[in-house]
């Protein structure tokens, strides 16, 4: 469950990968919860590109809390101090014994038995606040012809090279600088506010205000 509700960017795919890797199961196994105020504590959305950045960090710093319960909940189970925990599973390194997790699961919420100074269940919650602000480095170069006649122009080609740093995801990186790329042409060339003579908008729902679109 996230506070950080995304609007397109798509971080429940983001979000489940993170856990997925971290936790070694499949993504079908990871369901996001985000923007629903009746389980989510407490969350700001998403803005500036915060999505991942921010809400990722805490995602996996929860996660690794998390896993250090998981590995000591192994512990226990399969009588060992020499445990780790990878692939879904907790593999007593000294036996070869191993147990997966959703025994671990059970085991933590039925409570039967449980590890010292260690209380039932598995969960984490972590709050996340970057010491410092971000910025990405990109450069776009555009090559355009315009018409002196009638002021039309023509986009001849587009260059985007853009510093994203870590990828989780390529495909929704690429999606979102297309994205980016798109909004930026539309409110260079086509997006205007327009008021009549009464100062009346009349461009003020998307049947009348011109925006990007795919022919």
């Amino acid at each position: 469950m996230t506070g950080c509700s995304p609007h397109g960017q798509g971080e429940e795919t983001t979000f489940a990968q993170i856990a997925a890797d971290e936790l070694g199961v499949s993504m079908d196994d990871v369901q996001v919860v985000h923007g629903d105020t009746a389980v989510v504590q407490y969350g700001i959305g998403t803005f500036g590109s915060r999505g991942t950045a921010v809400g990722g960090p805490a995602l996996y710093y929860a996660l690794q809390a998390l896993k250090a319960k998981i590995k000591t909940f192994g512990e226990m189970l399969l009588e060992s101090d020499d445990v780790t925990f990878s692939g879904g599973q907790c593999v007593c390194n000294k036996s070869g014994k191993s147990i997966g997790l959703p025994q671990i699961a059970g085991a933590s919420y039925r409570a039967m038995k449980l590890p010292a100074n260690t209380e039932p269940g598995l969960q984490a919650t972590y709050f996340w606040e970057p010491p410092n602000f971000a910025f990405p480095f990109g450069a776009h170069i555009v090559v355009t012809e315009v018409d002196r006649e009638t002021g039309q122009v023509e986009i001849k080609r587009y260059v985007a090279v853009d510093d994203c740093g870590v990828i989780i995801n390529p495909l929704l990186v690429d999606g979102q600088v297309h994205g980016g790329v798109v909004q930026g042409i539309g409110q260079a060339l086509y997006e205007q506010a327009v008021y009549d003579d009464n100062g009346q908008l009349i461009t003020g729902e998307l049947m009348d205000y011109a925006i990007p679109r795919r022919p």
